[in-house]
């Protein structure tokens, strides 16, 4: 990650966006599940007590709670940690909120590997494969706070559920805060090769990018924060004008956006792509940017397998 670059808490983001948006609307409504302190629905609880509803260890409760809420007119953000809202409570997901297009938010934290030290048990890495495969889910994968803030914004002014998956550490500040629902963000333009970078591994991809940019090389780098709808456009496009896309991400390289990618290229515009990610393991626990580095996703083996799609482009010998 490059040191220039500041860092800040995206579940403070949130927090903070849920605060202003509950002053706007006043039908706004928060759940959580006896976590709000991690995941910063404590800040609307404490301003606005009426509206905020901790239910306790229950998470697939919340869930049917929150889809009654929204079904009757309100929109509702409910929030634990990754591992109970996508794995605990994902039949109540399915069933309450999906089936019934009900208005509801699901914002998850404490997602992937940087769980760090909770270990393998709450190292959520299926949850991207998961949501995206629920019918009428948006799901969105910020790199940063501000893109937060501007997601966050960006699902409660949409009718229908949404997924946001959040870290638990801080990341460097990648983007401008702007942000598009189906819309990837190019960070940087580039001919030789695309990465394609979901949340923690953004700033990864930029630096990755800068080093081999400084070697005479121009390298495309998209955050494709909105995993669903995707930029399919913008993915083609890469793969027509850049011949080759290494993804990647925190997530199973089985189910995430490595996966998503490959499919729209083959049946669209074959190119060679690669997959960085989680390999078909469970994590441990550990120092959460060590973890990164232990299951394939350091910096180095970001740029060994950029260095390979260049070479299979005849770009470098």
């Amino acid at each position: 990650m490059s040191a220039a670059r500041p860092k800040e808490s995206l579940r403070d983001a949130y927090g903070q966006t849920l605060v202003e948006l509950g002053t706007a609307d006043p039908t706004l409504t928060v759940l959580d599940a006896d976590l709000s302190g991690s995941t910063r629905t404590v800040l609307f609880g404490q301003k606005f007590p009426e509206r905020f509803f901790n239910v306790g260890v229950m998470e697939p409760t919340m869930m049917t709670i929150a889809a009654g809420l929204a079904l009757g007119g309100r929109t509702v953000f409910a929030s634990t940690f990754a591992v109970f809202a996508a794995g605990q409570a994902y039949n109540a997901v399915r069933q309450s909120i999906c089936y019934n297009h009900a208005n509801v938010k699901i914002v998850a934290t404490h997602g992937g590997l940087l769980v760090g030290g909770d270990g393998g048990t709450h190292q959520m890495v299926e949850d991207i494969g998961l949501m995206r495969g629920l019918p009428g889910m948006t799901v969105i994968v910020p790199s940063d706070a501000p893109s937060t803030r501007a997601a966050v914004r960006a699902i409660a002014a949409e009718t229908g559920p949404a997924y946001i998956r959040l870290p638990r550490e801080n990341l460097p500040v990648v983007t401008d805060g702007t942000f598009r629902v189906g819309v990837a963000a190019e960070l940087h333009s580039g001919s030789d090769l695309t990465i394609v970078a979901v949340g923690a591994l953004v700033a990864r991809a930029l630096e990755v990018a800068e080093e081999l940019m400084r070697s005479g090389l121009s390298i495309r780098v998209l955050d494709l924060a909105s995993v669903k709808p995707f930029d399919a456009a913008a993915l083609l496009r890469a793969a027509r004008e850049t011949g080759a896309l290494l993804v990647l991400e925190e997530h199973s390289v089985l189910t995430g956006v490595g996966a998503l990618v490959a499919s729209v290229t083959s049946e669209n515009y074959p190119v060679p792509v690669r997959r960085v990610g989680v390999p078909d393991v469970f994590g441990e626990s550990g120092d959460p940017w060590t973890l990164l580095d232990r299951y394939g996703m350091s910096v180095e083996r970001i740029r060994d397998e950029a260095w390979e799609l260049l070479r299979l482009r005849g770009k470098v010998q």
